[in-house]
């Protein structure tokens, strides 16, 4: 009876012994398959990461020499870090042997999803990376667009900030701005005031030529190249209408119409010249004193 206990108890040790070497040579049989993948995803990942932070760094630098607004700077890195990190997982995973192809078709469905919910935002989003890439104005530029005139204050990667002339901020859409017409007054550095002078039909229209000129040369915001143009624009119903063009520097625009048609005014009266307006002669008809007069 001992005997078989014993015997029972030996067999049970070499069974627990067997199971064991059995597990040993299971786990040696999977590092054997599994261990180089792991250490490959194990380096995809380290190198994957210090790739992404070097990349991060590389966009930083060229957004900071392209003089792009600070305040994009870090959205742009991080979305691009995030995006990197991303892929890094993705390629890990699949050293693994894992099926990134459903992990792909989740993330695109995901991403779609959320592209649909946010398609007036992505809008905005892939137009303010237009407005980095085209650059078609900057931080300081006079412009038109989205149907608003005013200073450039701020670009965003949502919407742009303008500050009008009388001093509104005005916030638009990047979409709206890229889907529309953009004036950009400042990219030139100069602009040419259209002024008309008006004077009478019995004036002389050489010395009012010669007044106008002298009045541009003498004005300190006019430039001398290019030269200015005077000519006559058009005979119209009460005056003779003759186009002033001069240019200034875009910065002096405003300040230069303004100073400018007052010395015009100023200049044509000191030499007697008529600034006229609209008259209409009046011919009264009584046709009943004429009635009479005929039954006379």
């Amino acid at each position: 009876m001992e005997t078989t206990t014993v015997q029972r108890a030996v067999n049970d040790v070499e069974q627990i012994l067997v199971n064991h070497f059995d597990w040993l040579n299971t786990v040696q049989e999977l590092l054997t398959r599994f261990g180089l993948k792991l250490i490959a995803a194990i380096l995809i990942w380290i190198i994957g990461r210090w790739a992404a932070k070097i990349f991060q760094s590389l966009i930083e630098k060229a957004m900071i020499k392209a003089h792009v607004d600070p305040m994009l700077i870090p959205f742009t890195c991080n979305v691009v870090y995030a995006l990197s990190i991303v892929f890094v997982i993705v390629a890990g995973l699949g050293q693994l042997g894992v099926q990134t192809t459903s992990i792909v078709t989740v993330l695109g469905a995901a991403g779609l999803a959320v592209g649909l919910a946010l398609q007036g935002s992505l809008s905005n989003f892939a137009s303010g990376v237009l407005i980095i890439m085209f650059r078609p104005f900057k931080t300081g530029d006079f412009i038109e667009g989205g149907g608003v005139s005013g200073i450039v204050h701020s670009i965003h990667i949502f919407t742009t900030t303008l500050n009008t002339p009388d001093n509104k901020r005005v916030i638009v859409p990047n979409s709206k701005m890229m889907g529309d017409n953009i004036i950009n007054y400042s990219a030139e550095g100069t602009r040419r005031l259209d002024l008309t002078a008006s004077i009478s039909y019995r004036d002389s229209i050489d010395t009012a030529k010669v007044v106008l000129l002298d009045i541009l040369n003498k004005h300190p915001l006019v430039l001398k190249n290019p030269e200015p143009v005077i000519g006559v624009l058009a005979m119209a119903e009460s005056s003779i209408n003759i186009a002033v063009r001069p240019w200034v520097k875009a910065e002096d625009y405003w300040m230069a119409f303004f100073s400018l048609n007052e010395e015009i005014k100023k200049g044509l009266e000191a030499e007697g010249l008529t600034i006229p307006f609209p008259q209409r002669e009046v011919h009264v008809y009584n046709h009943d004193a004429k009635l009479g007069d005929e039954n006379l």
